[in-house]
């Protein structure tokens, strides 16, 4: 097929490109042959034969109208941009006001738009507050606001109304994959923290809280995670709802850390809750020095991994889960092996050279 059918089959306007979600949705549509797409982000990306990459700033109304302005051909939006701030509250303001922006703007572009697609997460069930009603399902009822993804897909289902796309909502557990400068990446957390105790003759030790070392969790594969999108984004019975997308298993960290351990030969010692924000705020040295020793790709220490992010999950001293069921009625089958996952994505990290 050429790029001219290509281009008038369907085109992903991909928002939020280079992050962990983004990045590897990009991939997955490259690979489909018949998708066109263009990856808006702050950081770019090399162009290619079917993929282009915007920059705007989404905060910007004026600026986010003028840079969609000749975006004319696309056909789906993958809205997978995420803004940070110190409190929950101060999320909602940033991040709903880039999604309004994106919209407005592609709507005024593009005629032939046929889908949005959200990306969030279990603070729809109010998962980030504390322990929360398992397994969580789509039709639970919002939490109180400020929510800033229940912000989102309000926005969305409003903005629909009488028109001629739809919508759908992902909500994923804790995305891991492969992304370069997106620190927000549990599985890169783990790598580094693993590879820095390596370093210094220490074995791996849980630093979380002893309840979240025996609760059950659930995690989201990346790749996975973009089969699911595109999925709900293409299938007709998928139009406006929110669907659940998880790996398929559930763990503990009391049965999987060991096994993590040992893809760095390295063993293991007592849980012992500490945080790692703390720990190692001042390893930059040592990481640089080990950049240079194992002959790494040069990645800042602030790039490389939040500790803060790692912190965050392993504080959940309470169950972690939703029920799937609903994506798997309607056809989406896909599982990943979490341990398999883990170990996957450490040796990709590996021969990409981001770890020794």
């Amino acid at each position: 097929m050429n790029s001219v059918n290509h281009r008038t089959d369907k085109t992903a306007l991909v928002i939020g490109a280079s992050g962990v979600i983004g990045g590897n949705l990009v991939r997955y549509l490259e690979g489909l042959p018949d998708w066109t797409v263009i990856g808006v982000s702050r950081l770019g990306g090399p162009a290619g034969s079917r993929i282009r990459y915007v920059e705007a700033d989404l905060l910007d109304e004026s600026d986010t109208r003028e840079k969609l302005a000749g975006l004319t051909e696309v056909t789906h939006v993958f809205y997978a941009a995420y803004q940070d701030r110190p409190t929950w509250a101060e999320l909602v303001p940033p991040n709903l006001k880039m999604l309004m922006n994106v919209v407005q703007a592609v709507e005024a572009a593009a005629p032939g738009l046929r889908h949005i697609s959200l990306m969030q997460g279990y603070k729809v069930y109010g998962a980030h507050l504390g322990p929360f009603k398992t397994p969580a399902r789509e039709s639970d009822p919002p939490i109180l606001p400020p929510e800033f993804n229940t912000a989102q897909q309000r926005f969305l289902e409003e903005s629909q109304k009488g028109k001629t796309w739809t919508w759908s909502a992902l909500r994923p557990s804790v995305v891991c994959g492969f992304a370069l400068g997106n620190p927000m990446n549990l599985a890169m957390v783990l790598a580094v923290y693993a590879s820095i105790s390596k370093e210094l003759g220490l074995p791996l030790r849980f630093p979380g809280k002893q309840g979240a070392f025996r609760s059950l969790l659930e995690m989201t594969d990346a790749d996975l995670l973009a089969k699911a999108t595109v999925w709900a984004a293409t299938e007709e019975r998928c139009a406006n709802q929110a669907f659940n997308i998880t790996n398929g298993d559930l763990f503990r960290w009391e049965e999987l850390w060991p096994k993590l351990a040992q893809a760095f030969d390295l063993e293991t010692a007592s849980p012992l809750p500490y945080s790692l924000e703390e720990a190692m705020a001042d390893k930059e040295e040592l990481w640089n020095t080990m950049v240079e020793k194992y002959g790494l790709r040069p990645t800042s220490y602030r790039d490389v991994a939040s500790w803060g992010f790692g912190d965050f999950v392993f504080s959940w001293d309470y169950d972690f889960l939703s029920d799937g069921s609903k994506a798997r009625q309607l056809g989406f089958h896909e599982y990943v092996n979490t341990e398999e996952m883990f170990l996957r994505l450490f040796e990709d990290f590996r021969r990409n050279k981001i770890i020794p």
